[in-house]
């Protein structure tokens, strides 16, 4: 037995396979002169000997080792470990491998030993040899990766791997939890999980001709949940190359942006109404002008009735007032209401000339609006709304800044993108450039780094959250534009803003149309509870040929209409009525007369009211206040159709 032990022993050893048993005080034997360490130990763990390269990795000369405990090298941790293995050195018969952290000249390093015995003379069991490599590197990878798939696995973004042509290869946990589809589902359905949200096929294409001329992609993009739910994701797709460069996979993740969206949406509507506030002490000064002109001229008519000429006059001017109100009613519900984001072709002139003239209106008369335009602008694809709302913040923030007054001046131009001083600018791109200065107190260096940061103000307290300038930012962002600022104490400050140029996209421009709408002889119902509103549509659309009868509220208006023989080709109906609303008499309608053509007439339709009602079918809608004209045209096209 002790010469078939031997003879595997040194059969592993390589070198050695030949050479009789050594004694222990040459056990290192061929491994003397090795570039990898070697040690020996007795039966009891103490050092016996070590090679050359054993005492350079260590920096200990070999006769200082002599008699010291070997663990004394290794690391805390292991050294339980390693204690019980020298407690078991006395019945070793055969080669075993361990893997400790040792104490070096460089630190703790990972070591892999191969270990097996040496014998004495007489072939007994002296003491272990054990010949080592240091692993730390393959080590660190392993713990390296080890994290790296922990950190994917638990990660609370959803992330997914494709190959080079968006096939699936992995997704994490979250992306199952967040998505529903798990690989297995993924690969046998075949889902495209890059398409999901891309509102249609063109986005989708635009999305791969980003990913691969850049390498990477971000956006935010909307999906429906299985309850009908909207969900909001943050995607960032970015591509994995290999050692050539080349693209291999692409890495996708997905992050809930639901809630954040759903703040944001807050927190411009909050900003909104503060921007309202700021102007609610001028629309109540400019409504009491205009109800003053209203009320005066019609004293004037009622009482030189008999003059022609200055009864036209007083009816010009009453005409005329009540625009200017109906207009100013339209921009107090467009920054008050909370509407969706709809990106469409805008004239970014006449946006500034309608605010401009509600401004100058509400701002205190010290305040002198000076206008630079320049001609044949071409429009924006902007929302109309946000866009309002940046041109309104800015203005505020000027005229705030000269509470003593001086001159709020708003430009525009087009410019290219290769003479923008951002980086951010295309070249490519024509921008329109939004200036918008003020000859007010300016401001330090310190508060133009920090004005676009939210609730940051200079402000008193109760005059301003500081949101403003922080709305500002985002919604420029959100349209691909930038801003520049210049500021100098006690001279001013401009602030330009850039927005790329749709120079492709026309904009809808109404047709100019006759003041005398058509008549028609077909039978109309006028359901409205004002009385002088329903008594006017009345004397109108009587006098164009129409056969007119009237309800004042919602439930004589269901009383006509299930009346069968009740002959009406039309409806104007009202929505805000006492005893039924205009949406439940549109049900009636449409369950007792479904192809009754309806005319919804309503002063301030939301968004949520406008949906139900398109749900019924209806898409007819007409804003209050409204002209004979308009109604009369409009009433006509939908009698045609």
């Amino acid at each position: 037995m002790p010469g078939l032990m031997k003879n595997k022993i040194t059969a592993t050893a390589g070198p050695a396979a030949t050479e009789p048993p050594v004694p222990a005080e040459s056990c290192l034997g061929p491994w003397e002169s090795s570039t990898m360490p070697v040690y020996c130990r007795d039966l009891a763990g103490a050092f016996v000997a070590g090679n050359l390269a054993f005492n350079r990795k260590f920096r200990r000369a070999g006769q200082e080792l002599a008699g010291a405990p070997i663990e004394s090298f290794i690391h805390p941790e292991d050294r339980a470990a390693f204690l019980t293995v020298v407690n078991q050195s006395a019945r070793m018969v055969s080669e075993s491998s361990r893997t400790h952290r040792w104490q070096t000249s460089n630190g703790w390093r990972w070591f892999a030993w191969e270990e097996a015995p040496f014998f004495d003379g007489e072939s007994r069991p002296a003491g272990v040899r054990a010949i080592g490599r240091d692993i730390t590197r393959q080590r660190l990878a392993e713990e390296l990766y080890i994290k790296l798939t922990r950190a994917v696995d638990q990660s609370p973004v959803a992330m997914a791997i494709t190959d080079a042509e968006g096939r699936i290869q992995y997704v994490n946990p979250k992306f199952i939890q967040a998505t529903g589809h798990s690989l297995e589902d993924i690969i046998n359905n075949n889902v495209a999980v890059l398409r999901e949200g891309h509102p249609s096929e063109e986005s989708y294409q635009q999305f791969w001709a980003s990913v691969r001329l850049s390498g990477e992609w971000r956006g935010d993009l909307s999906r429906r949940l299985p309850d009908g739910g909207l969900m909001w994701e943050s995607v960032h797709v970015s591509s994995m190359r290999n050692g050539a460069g080349e693209i291999t996979n692409f890495l996708c993740m997905r992050e809930d942006i639901t809630e954040r969206r759903r703040l944001q949406d807050e927190l411009r509507q909050a900003q909104k109404m503060e921007s309202l506030g700021t102007l609610a002490g001028g629309i109540a000064h400019d409504f009491n002008n205009l109800l003053a002109v209203v009320t005066g001229y019609a004293e004037i008519g009622s009482l030189h009735a008999d003059d022609p000429a200055v009864l036209q006059k007083s009816l010009r001017e009453i005409i005329r007032a009540a625009q200017r109100a109906s207009g100013l009613v339209r921009q107090i519900l467009t920054f008050s209401r909370k509407a969706e984001v709809h990106f469409a072709a805008l004239d970014l002139n006449q946006l500034v000339r309608d605010l401009a003239a509600l401004l100058s209106e509400t701002f205190p008369r010290v305040v002198n609006f000076s206008l630079d335009l320049e001609e044949q602008l071409p429009p924006l694809l902007a929302d109309h709304n946000q866009l309002q709302q940046v041109v309104l913040n800015l203005c505020v923030n000027a005229r705030d800044a000269m509470p003593s007054g001086g001159v709020l001046s708003v430009s525009t131009r087009r410019c290219s993108g290769r003479e923008l001083p951002s980086p951010n600018a295309d070249p490519k791109k024509n921008y329109a450039c939004l200036r918008v200065g003020d000859t007010g107190v300016g401001m330090s260096p310190d508060v133009r780094n920090r004005i676009f940061e939210p609730f940051f103000t200079t402000k008193p307290i109760n005059q301003g959250t500081g949101l403003g300038l922080a709305v500002v930012y985002g919604i420029v962002a959100s349209h691909q534009g930038f801003i520049d600022v210049e500021s100098t104490p006690g001279l001013g400050s401009t602030f330009r803003i850039y927005l790329p140029l749709a120079e492709n996209t026309p904009l809808e421009v109404a047709a100019a149309e006759s003041r005398d709408f058509p008549g028609g002889t077909e039978s109309l119902l006028v359901v409205d509870d004002e009385d002088p509103l329903r008594q006017l549509l009345q004397l109108a659309l009587t006098r164009k040929g129409y056969r007119v009868i009237t309800a004042c509220n919602g439930l004589e208006a269901i009383d006509f209409i299930a009346n069968p023989d009740c002959v009406l080709d039309a409806v104007l109906l009202d929505l805000n009525m006492p005893g039924a609303t205009g949406l439940e008499v549109l049900k009636v309608i449409r369950a007792i007369r479904p192809n009754l053509k309806v005319l919804v007439l309503s002063g301030h339709l939301t968004e949520e009211s406008r949906s139900e009602i398109e749900q019924l079918g209806q898409n007819c809608f007409v804003p209050k206040p409204y002209t004979l004209d308009d109604l009369g045209r409009r009433l006509r096209l939908l009698l045609k159709a």
